[in-house]
């Protein structure tokens, strides 16, 4: 037995062998607690220990004194802190919920009257209860997206553990992350449905201002998701499915979460779910904010609550950046677009559960039994997959998010179920802004005309736009006010339809549009906006008129220049130089200044080279898309009276001839179809169009073609070309040509474009 004789320690008082402690490593195994009130180190110093008890509140553990052991969930419910609120909630009404009130409250009135005078008011209960039970559905069936995330952050509404009690047969709850903290924003447990165990972890906001305090108002902490992440290690250790519910405004964000690396514990939750060999189910039950939902979200079907948001921003952080107010929320709510609706048509979510109207707190156990079935409908279809399918199941749901590509034709199922464009709201412009403008735009090319300039081209196509836009408003309340609005809706259906089927107008359906055209145009000048369209209407067609004059200058201009050029550069071209200067000196050694003093050797030369050219700037010219005509002064003054007057009516008997037969019905039928062809191209029609008005003028060409043809015209045409022909050869003219569209071409032409191009406008 060791002796403590050597000890430093001095120990006073009463105390008996059995006091002290044996000692087992350093020579003292122990002290007995009333011998250290009173220690003395050494010979100088006395030190004196003193412990106190601090009186604190008994802690509250949840197991009850007396267990129920037959309580839903079995005898470790109570192992649970979440218990039934001792008070019930009190009701929470919504600003876009106030005429529901209204309602309610006349109801509570009129109950109220017919018990304290005995009346029989049944009727007009029946009829305010209809009432209020059409006004809520009419109001929950057509919420906006601000409407959808107040509902998401009701206070009352339904939180992860209220569905979990509601749906599992028995459920434990697991804490801590192992690591030094046990955050409640985040809740995790084993729970099972019909016999089935499942992983539940889910956001936990607060029933009332005590819990959400408590649960951070379901904002967790860099422990929470560590807790997660070790609940869904041992879930798939063990082969548990796991079920999350999303319900956070986002992660926390404070100083301290930072510290303790938020955003890597996060990005490890990530990873570490696309990894996990079991099925994973994500639901959001309220609102799932950015990262911190996401972080038990990577799922392998994320189902949303009817009203519930899923957002990478908040829409009033949104409305903060964008629009520098967080009173645009309701503008960034719809389009953030982060409603389950919306979200399910991105092939983001892959659900919508359904909620009762009013919201899941109108009936909480009603929506937890819509959850319990979706959960048990989509584990039974991803227990069907294996493992590597399951693995590549979830990695391709989040590969295809946001996978879009222009030029790509919408699928017919996508375009219907695709939201229709707002129609523009036409203000119409008072006249006097709009005569200040059109006069602003007058004194610009009035002034670009003094200085020579070109006009200004943009501000008159600007007011062009606009006062068209004024004319069709002024024309669409003309037509209104003559009531004939329906009829024009109905006649623009049909014309629609005829225009996608590539077929002739209808002559009843022409009938019809002649005679409400003549029903407007005759009721027209009693509509109370006809002066204004009348004078926007005056003022338009004026600057239309100087808009093509300036485009025609413009294009002169243009193709002025690019003559000039192509004429140079044939002119400049060495092969016709050395001609033009041969030329010269021929006729400088000849000694002649005038031109019919020349012999004839040299005279031919000159015509011929003048011929020459004259083809080549012919060819430039219709290269540039000119059509060219070669008149020859020398026969026309030498053509006799007679032969003048043959041609002048051989001219009218084609014209005539072209008429008749652009009146018939069958090149009419052409026609028409050639003018819906050119309206429905438009500026820039593609290629289809263009060969569709390519083969409609062809046809229209060889039929006009094909009907001169036909007629003695051909016969008369080549009499009078021969006589022509005599009299240039009798008065010794070089060319004894007839005018033609080409000169190498001894064949009957006509010049059809004048057919072709009046029809080019579609009025």
């Amino acid at each position: 037995m060791a002796s403590i004789s050597h000890s430093p320690l001095a120990f006073t008082g009463t105390s008996s062998a059995s006091d002290l402690f044996r000692s087992s490593s350093n020579g003292v195994s122990g002290v007995p607690l009333r011998a250290l009130g009173k220690v003395r180190l050494g010979m100088r110093r006395n030190l004196a220990v003193v412990a106190k008890l601090r009186k604190v509140k008994k802690h509250e553990y949840p197991w009850p004194e007396d267990p129920d052991p037959n309580v839903k969930g079995g005898v470790l419910t109570h192992l649970s802190h979440f218990k039934p609120l001792k008070e019930k909630p009190k009701p929470v009404t919504l600003p876009f919920e106030k005429p529901l009130v209204d309602i309610e409250k006349k109801i509570i009135d009129v109950r109220k009257m017919a018990n304290e005078t005995g009346l029989d008011f049944s009727d007009q209960i029946i009829s305010l209860e209809n009432k209020y039970n059409q006004a809520l559905k009419d109001l929950y069936t057509n919420l906006t997206p601000i409407q959808r995330v107040n509902i998401a952050r009701h206070p009352n509404r339904p939180t992860f553990l209220d569905h979990v009690f509601n749906i599992t047969d028995k459920f434990v709850e697991l804490h801590g992350d192992r690591a030094g903290y046990d955050d409640p924003a985040i809740v995790t447990g084993i729970g099972t449905i019909d016999g089935r165990r499942y992983m539940f972890m889910g956001h936990q906001k607060g029933r009332n201002t005590k819990e959400n305090i408590q649960r951070n108002f379901g904002m967790p902490t860099p422990h929470g998701y560590r807790k997660a992440m070790r609940m869904m290690y041992y879930a798939d250790h063990h082969g548990f499915p796991i079920v999350t519910f999303i319900d956070t405004p986002g992660a926390y964000a404070d100083l301290k979460s930072e510290e303790l690396g938020q955003g890597e514990a996060i990005a490890h939750n990530l990873r570490t779910m696309f990894g996990l060999k079991v099925p994973i189910v994500s639901i959001v039950i309220g609102e799932g904010g950015s990262g911190g939902a996401l972080a038990i979200g990577c799922a392998n079907k994320l189902l949303m609550l009817e009203n519930a948001v899923f957002y990478v921003a908040s829409p009033e952080a949104c409305a903060a950046i964008l629009w520098k107010s967080a009173k645009a929320s309701p503008k960034a709510a719809e389009k953030l677009k982060i409603t389950a609706t919306e979200l399910c048509k991105l092939q983001i979510a892959d659900g919508i559960i359904p909620e009762p109207l009013g919201g899941a707190h109108a009936d909480p156990s009603w929506t937890s039994e819509q959850i319990r079935n979706a959960i048990n409908k989509e584990m039974d279809e991803l227990h069907k997959l294996d493992t590597e399918a399951l693995l590549k199941h979830r990695m391709m749901k989040f590969r295809n998010i946001g996978g879009f590509q222009e030029g790509i034709p919408i699928d017919p199922k996508k375009k219907k179920n695709m939201k229709k464009k707002d129609e523009p709201i036409n203000v119409k412009t008072p006249v006097l802004d709009l005569e200040g403008e059109v006069e602003n735009v007058k004194q610009q090319i009035l002034k670009a005309k003094e200085s020579s300039n070109e006009p200004p081209m943009l501000p008159l196509t600007e007011t062009i736009e606009k006062l068209r836009k004024e004319v069709d408003t002024e024309f669409s309340e003309a037509v209104k006010a003559l009531g004939l609005k329906d009829r024009f809706a109905t006649l623009r259906e049909e014309f629609s339809k005829v225009n996608a089927q590539n077929q002739l107008l209808h002559p009843a359906l022409k009938e019809k549009l002649e005679k409400l055209r003549e029903e407007f145009n005759q009721g027209l000048s009693s509509a109370p906006n006809y002066e204004d369209l009348k004078y926007k209407l005056d003022m338009l067609k004026e600057l239309s008129k100087a808009y093509d004059l300036a485009e025609k200058n413009n294009k002169a201009a243009k193709l002025k220049q690019e003559v000039n050029k192509k004429f140079s550069e044939i002119m400049d071209r060495e092969d016709v130089k050395e001609k033009v200067e041969a030329l010269k000196a021929e006729v400088e050694n000849s000694g002649v200044s005038n031109f019919n003093d020349l012999d004839d050797n040299l005279k031919g030369k000159i015509v011929e080279l003048r011929k020459d050219l004259e083809f080549e700037f012919i060819d430039v010219l219709k290269s540039l898309g000119l059509d060219v005509e070669l008149k020859s002064k020398p026969v026309e003054q030498t053509l006799p009276s007679e032969v003048k007057t043959k041609i002048e009516e051989l001219n009218e008997e084609i014209n005539d001839r072209i008429e008749n037969v652009i009146n018939s019905s069958d090149l009419k039928d052409k026609i028409e179809l050639l003018k819906l062809e050119v309206a429905k191209a438009g500026k820039t029609p593609d290629l289809a169009a263009k060969n569709r008005i390519v083969a409609l003028e062809q046809q229209i060409r060889q039929s006009i073609a094909a009907a001169v043809e036909s007629s003695n015209l051909k016969e008369k045409h080549e009499k009078l070309k021969a006589e022509v022909s005599k009299t240039v050869e009798s008065s010794g003219g070089l060319d004894g040509s007839l005018k033609t569209e080409n000169p190498n071409e001894d064949s009957f032409s006509f010049d059809e474009s004048r057919v072709v191009g009046a029809n080019r406008t579609f009025g």
